[in-house]
């Protein structure tokens, strides 16, 4: 148990995607937060400590696997499973959301006031992740391919290789701090999405959604915060020395 609970709680789902379902059982944020341990964690999210540490155990023992073993992904691999799965998946149900959204502020905004805000939270999350991944998937990524390419060649002739990538892997990040924090006010202003007992099949639909567009989220960060971007760092100095 000590050693699980000083685990950092990024590195667990990093070794065993299914922690992250366990995580997220507990409001535990495991892909911006995911560089402090699970003590840690527990503590800020007001979860018992013993309960989650359990959980984690008890997945050792559970038939199946942790689903895809990302961490032994080549890295230009993962940058283009990232777009197909988790880019294809915002773009798609960003349009799905808002009027959602957009109906339930309109119809129920009088009574209860907290959807309006959260249809305003939801424009500029949607609108703030939609630049995001497209400097991904026009400068970052392209720039991870040029680097494993260079790798499996021995060597770049190409100056602009090195010694820049940190810069853009610093940017993202901090734009995954601010949809962390808009995430966490949608949870909280949404009562963790449970919809009242007046809401109707849309207000429901909604909350559905935006639950199904958070745990998506949780997980496409991680992948770039814990797995593909310090590998990308760790390739690109790698280079750099040889």
């Amino acid at each position: 148990m000590e050693n699980l609970r000083n685990k950092s709680v990024g590195e667990l789902v990093k070794l065993d995607f299914r922690a992250a379902d366990v995580f997220s059982s507990y409001g535990i944020d495991f892909c911006c937060g995911g560089k402090i341990s699970v003590a840690e964690a527990c503590a800020s999210s007001g979860c018992d400590e013993q309960k989650v540490i359990s959980d984690l155990e008890a997945l050792q023992h559970q038939a199946g696997s942790a689903a895809h073993d990302f961490d032994s992904w080549k890295i230009d691999f993962l940058s283009d499973y990232i777009i197909n799965t988790h880019h294809q998946y915002v773009t798609k149900t960003i349009p799905q959301i808002l009027p959602l959204a957009q109906k339930v502020a309109e119809v129920h905004g009088a009574h209860h006031s907290e959807v309006v805000v959260i249809y305003d939270l939801f424009q500029q999350l949607a609108n703030e992740l939609l630049m995001h991944m497209q400097k991904e998937e026009m400068v970052l990524f392209p720039y991870i391919k040029k680097l494993v390419a260079a790798e499996s060649a021995g060597s770049c002739n190409d100056p602009s290789c090195f010694g820049t990538i940190a810069s853009p892997i610093s940017v993202m990040e901090q734009e995954h701090e601010t949809a962390g924090i808009i995430l966490k006010q949608l949870y909280r202003l949404s009562d963790g999405y449970s919809a009242p007992e007046d809401a109707c099949n849309t207000y429901r639909v909604l909350y559905g959604k935006l639950k199904e567009f958070e745990d998506d989220l949780h997980r496409h960060i991680h992948l770039e915060n814990n797995i593909l971007f310090p590998k990308a760092i760790e390739l690109e100095q790698a280079l750099l020395v040889e």
